[in-house]
């Protein structure tokens, strides 16, 4: 089991880039939502007969 590529990313924005850093937090925010929920953290739901 391991992090789903894509889930992970690294940035290196200066405390003086305050627009890079909502812009880099916006777009790492949409690709998460778009690989939807992390399939190894969610649980199954259990089938009822």
């Amino acid at each position: 089991m391991g992090i789903e590529p894509g889930r992970l990313q690294f940035s290196w924005i200066s405390s003086a880039e305050s627009t890079k850093f909502v812009d880099v937090v916006n777009q790492v925010t949409d690709a998460i939502k778009a690989l939807g929920p992390n399939r190894y953290l969610v649980k199954n739901q259990a089938k009822v007969a």
